[in-house]
């Protein structure tokens, strides 16, 4: 079961990507991240609640103390990541926060060492990562503006050139790597699914707080028509984290779900282009092919 699994959790994360980009994508709504990450936690926190009262997983006040630091660089990487959906295509944004697996490989490079057995192919991902990203934002900086109006104007969503644009979703990728560095060093004292309650109870709270600040502070109106998108991203996004889990637990085969999996951005960007019509330059998608290579490279090698 192990490849449906894994093929599950691949298309919820990239349906994730999309309901979450048409749900945060509009300009005009400052705190579209904020309700995003509401709506991120209601979904957790409904998980969470059948995971301790139907399955039994044991959550107490240490272990989401002790989970709390790697919650917490998950949870703030995943809302600047829907932040930056509101200045930048879902095409480019989501190859760039899949490019985290790479930092990570060098945070272990860094603690660890290159160890001996080390195929020279995994040093070749993670250079070909990088350079895939660096060659994103030299492409989006250098792009002339008339040429990007002209192939915005299908998706009739258009983008101001910015380097903070690239810049957020490449904070979210290096966010992202610190919590799953973290992550492997709490994980050796934490049980899976507890450590997986604590994540999402205290995504709960974080939703909540933004609740009260968006609808209590700011006196945000909630319209039914533009959550419902949040909600089905939030919805995805929990789904896949399910999945995910169930299909790495088959260890025999971990070598085979993970590049699955860690592909997901492909079919973001196969979504993006099918229903949110955005179309990219030879060059972006040059880079963003180098970058996916390096990242299905790294899942393989499973790092």
């Amino acid at each position: 079961m192990w490849f449906w699994f894994a093929l599950i959790a691949l298309l919820c994360w990239s349906g994730s990507d999309l309901f979450s980009k048409i749900g945060c994508q509009d300009a005009s709504d400052k705190f579209s991240h904020l309700k995003m990450v509401t709506a991120v936690g209601v979904v957790m926190g409904i998980h969470a609640a059948y995971e301790v009262f139907f399955n039994g997983v044991e959550i107490t006040w240490s272990i989401l103390l002790t989970y709390l630091p790697v919650s917490c660089l998950y949870i703030l990487s995943m809302a600047i990541g829907y932040l930056g959906l509101r200045y930048i295509e879902l095409s480019i944004s989501s190859p760039i926060c899949n490019s985290s697996g790479a930092i990570v490989a060098v945070l272990t490079f860094m603690t660890a060492g290159i160890g001996e057995d080390l195929p020279p192919m995994a040093l070749r991902a993670v250079a070909l990562i990088c350079i895939g990203v660096i060659a994103l934002g030299i492409t989006e900086a250098n792009e002339d503006e008339e040429l990007r109006r002209a192939r915005q104007d299908a998706s009739n969503h258009h983008y101001a050139k910015s380097w903070i644009a690239i810049l957020i979703p490449i904070i979210y990728c290096l966010l992202d790597a610190l919590g799953t560095f973290a992550d492997s060093k709490v994980l050796e004292t934490l049980n899976e699914d507890s450590a997986n309650v604590a994540y999402e109870l205290t995504f709960l709270a974080m939703g909540v707080i933004c609740a009260v600040y968006v609808i209590g502070v700011k006196k945000q109106k909630l319209i039914p028509r533009q959550e419902a998108p949040k909600y089905t991203g939030a919805v995805f996004e929990t789904v896949g984290q399910f999945f995910y889990i169930y299909a790495l637990a088959d260890s025999e085969h971990v070598a085979f779900a993970a590049p699955i999996i860690s592909s997901y951005c492909v079919a973001s960007v196969i979504w993006s282009r099918l229903f949110l019509k955005e179309k990219l330059s030879w060059k972006h998608y040059a880079s963003i092919a180098v970058v996916i290579y390096g990242i299905v490279i790294l899942g393989i090698l499973d790092i």
